[in-house]
Parts: structure tokens; sequence; C-alpha cells
């Protein structure tokens, strides 16, 4: 069995090829017919435009009034006398501090009891070693606990008033 046509297979699928091409471009007056007929149709009236309602601005000059989208002097003042949390700007950024909580995977743990650490891989795939009170994620998380399945931290958050609040947060071990 050859894997070549012979001249008269060939010979045949030209011509019924040529056959199929003829049969498709005779009969489309109809179609062209139609076309024409439909272009020539009026559409439908489109409604107008709906009038747009101009409203007065309000510039608040009158220091009588307070503006609403500024914070009252009350909000002010207790964010700058918040006894809250806050994050302490002088110490030293931690290698893990400038990636977020997401992008860090907690791969597996070292030790045991209370010197366990963590073994936490960044996006770029370093392993680091984490110990209690160490600080990773972009919102000041500091570790408060390393479990073999997960690891525990506080989060500095802003609370929307000036202020910090804190939230808790964990990683936990990646599937193998």
């Amino acid at each position: 069995m050859s894997h070549f046509m012979t001249p008269a297979r060939r010979c045949l699928l030209v011509v019924g090829t040529l056959a199929t091409l003829a049969g498709c471009t005779s009969g489309t007056s109809d179609l062209r017919d139609w076309v024409a007929a439909e272009k020539a149709k009026k559409g439908a009236p489109i409604p107008p435009l709906p009038v747009i309602q101009t409203f007065e601005t309000f510039a608040y000059n009158d220091q009588s009034k307070r503006d609403p989208f500024s914070p009252s002097t009350a909000e002010m003042q207790q964010s700058s006398t918040a006894s809250g949390p806050r994050p302490d700007e002088n110490r030293p950024k931690q290698p893990l501090e400038m990636f977020s909580l997401d992008s860090l995977k907690m791969v597996g743990t070292v030790g045991a009891g209370k010197s366990t650490e963590a073994l936490v891989k960044d996006p770029g795939g370093v392993i680091h070693r984490v110990h209690m009170n160490e600080y990773m994620g972009q919102s000041y998380g500091r570790v408060t606990g390393v479990a073999d399945d997960h690891i525990d931290l506080v989060e500095l958050v802003p609370n929307g008033t000036g202020g910090w609040m804190e939230r808790q947060a964990s990683i936990a071990l990646g599937e193998k």
C-alpha cells in the first residue's frame, strides 16, 4: 500500500474540489436582494437622550461649618492622643517584611519545644528560618507562635482614624 496518491485519484480530487467551489458561487442573487431590501428599510427612531440635571456646587468657605470630607476636631484629637499600639519605626526592617503574607509559604519546622523554628519560603524561592518575635509581612506582623503546622502572627493595621489596631493572622503549612 503506497502513501502517495495515484494520478487518477489526484485528478479526481482536483475535479471534485473545483465542482464544489463552482457550486458555491452561483445562486447568491437572492441573498444580495435580501441584503439590499434590509438596508433599504427604515430603522426604529432612537429616543432622545435624557436631560442631565445640573447641581449647584457648594464651597465650604464658612469656617463655622465643618467640611464633611475631613476629620472632625474630636477625631483629630483622638488620633493624635491615641494610646493604642504603634509600629516601631526605629526598628530595622527584617528580610521577610518586604513580602505580603499571602506570598510567603511555610514549608516546615526545625527543632522542638520553645526552640522550634519555622521554615518559610519567600516568592524568590529562598527559605528563611523564623523565630518567635521576628517580623514578617508588610503590616508589621510579629511572630507570636510557631507550631508544627502553622505560624501565628499579630499584625498592626491602620484603624481609619489615624491610629493602629492589632489583627491576628497565621500562615499554615503548605501542601507537599
